[in-house]
Order: structure tokens, then C-alpha cells, then sequence
């Protein structure tokens, strides 16, 4: 067996810390475990620190595969053309810029960022001081390597943005209320990043039949993983969206260490 769990409102508390009971539940867990993140390499093993990551992490909503030490096992990627005619044409038609995930040369992370900002972007921005991937870019463009593209906002310009990029565009997108700004996002990717192609990819790569994959999640971006997987576990405070295709609901929230809980009760 594997267990796959996502991390914000999943793994991680509201405040983004991680109980020691979760780590000492994970750390002396008999069974292969690992995440699926929307979060970037840095960003997620930096809040996994005191966790053992032993097995690749799906990243970036699956845009990406890594080692815990970095290495790169897959990546899919939005070109720099496609990426650069994206921007354009959502700011000729909603004057709006997103923010981009990705690298110009592999393995060197950039946070690229407009230069100027809505108040969501600068709100999330708060938490990103001193951190040396981030850049403000007078004339927005993007990188060779574009892992995922976001634009924040009111629901109906990031509804109206998703439905103009989906009619003319061949890529993924996820649109869901951010879970800790009063706003929503949305998040554009390679067709191919999805969580549940990134955990096909990752059971080829283990030798694991599908039958043995168990997954916990909580939002939109967790929903193809959830029908991919044999058994998608959702957590108390999931959206109902999830609920509804969970074969599990835990009586617990992500601040009351459901998955770990969980995890416990596994003989």
C-alpha cells in the first residue's frame, strides 16, 4: 500500500504547521507515504521539515515529480510561447497579470510576480518576504519552463478569466476560493498536470498496482486524484464537492490531525 495525502487543509493545520503528533505518526508509519501538492519544491518540503519524505512528491497540482532532494523525476510544463500569449491576451481582454511558478533553467525556481499588483496578489505576497525566488517584473513574461500560471481575484473576473483561457487555449485549469485569502484562483497548467496523471506516473515509477493507493484531500484540485485512486479518504472539513467522492469522510479536520489519526488506526 501507499498513502497520498495533499497539504493544506489536509496534512497541514490552518496556520501551516504540522503537530508532532502528525510527525510522529508519519515518521513511524510502516506504509510508503507521500504528498500531492499544489505547492512548489521549496515551498512544500519547507513546511515539511521534521516529516521523513523517503518517496517522490507530486507538486505544482502534478505539474511535477521530485525526489526529496530535488531532483526532477517529470515535469510538464507550459512553453514560453504558449505562456507569453496566455498573458497577453487575458490582459488585452480583463487588464489583469498572473503569477508564475516555474524555471528558466531547470531546478532554479522562480516566483515571478507583476509589477503591479491587485490587493489579493499583494496580500499572498506577505508571505513570501526574503524569499529569493521571487522577482517583480516590470514587463510581465514567461519563463521557459512555466509549471503554473495563477491569477486571484473576485469570483466573477477569475470565472470570466478561466472561461476565456479554456475556449482558446489547450491547457488545464482549477478554479477554487483560496483557503486562506477572501478570494479565488485560478490556476493554469499543462494539460498533463494533473494530480491523477502525476499519481499514474508515480505508481509506474514505484511498481504499485492502483488498487493499493490510498489518497486524502480536501478541495477541487484533489478531485481527479480522488477518481483515479481505490480509495480517496477526504478530511471532516473537505469541501462537498470532495465529500461527494470520498469513499471516506474523517470525523476529524485538518486541525484536529485527521490524517495522521487515520494513519494510526492502520495495522
Amino acid at each position: 500500500m501507499i498513502f497520498v495525502s495533499d497539504l493544506d487543509k489536509t496534512l497541514l493545520r490552518s496556520d501551516l504547521s504540522i503537530s508532532d503528533f502528525t510527525k510522529k505518526i508519519w515518521n513511524e508509519f510502516k506504509y510508503p507515504l507521500t504528498i500531492a501538492t499544489a505547492r512548489s519544491f521549496k515551498g512544500a518540503t519547507t513546511l515539511l521539515k521534521g516529516l521523513k519524505l523517503n518517496l517522490p512528491l507530486i507538486l505544482l497540482d502534478g505539474a511535477m515529480i521530485s525526489t526529496p532532494d530535488g531532483e526532477i523525476v517529470k515535469i510538464n510544463s507550459i512553453n514560453k510561447d504558449l505562456a507569453d500569449e496566455i498573458i497577453n491576451s487575458v490582459y488585452k481582454n480583463f487588464k489583469d497579470y498572473p503569477l508564475i511558478v516555474g524555471f528558466n533553467e531547470v531546478r532554479d525556481e522562480k516566483f515571478l510576480y507583476p509589477k503591479k499588483l491587485n490587493i489579493y496578489q499583494k496580500e499572498l505576497l506577505q508571505n513570501y518576504k526574503n524569499d529569493n525566488r521571487v522577482l517583480n517584473i516590470e514587463n510581465l513574461r514567461g519563463l521557459n519552463y512555466n509549471l503554473k500560471m495563477v491569477y486571484l481575484g473576485e469570483y466573477e473576473l477569475i470565472s470570466q478569466i478561466e472561461n476565456f483561457v479554456k475556449s482558446n487555449f489547450n491547457v488545464e485549469t482549477k478554479m477554487t476560493k483560496d483557503p486562506y485569502i477572501n478570494c479565488y484562483f485560478l490556476t493554469i497548467l499543462h494539460p498533463l498536470s494533473d494530480k491523477a496523471n502525476a499519481l499514474k506516473e508515480l505508481e509506474e515509477l514505484l511498481e504499485i498496482d492502483k488498487k493499493e493507493v490510498f489518497v486524502f484531500g480536501d478541495s477541487i484540485n484533489d478531485i481527479g486524484m480522488f477518481e483515479y485512486a481505490d480509495v480517496s479518504i477526504a478530511v471532516k472539513n473537505a469541501l462537498d464537492e470532495i465529500k461527494k467522492r470520498a469513499d471516506i469522510i474523517l470525523p476529524h479536520t485538518n486541525d484536529e490531525d485527521a490524517v495522521a489519526k487515520y494513519l494510526k488506526e492502520i495495522k
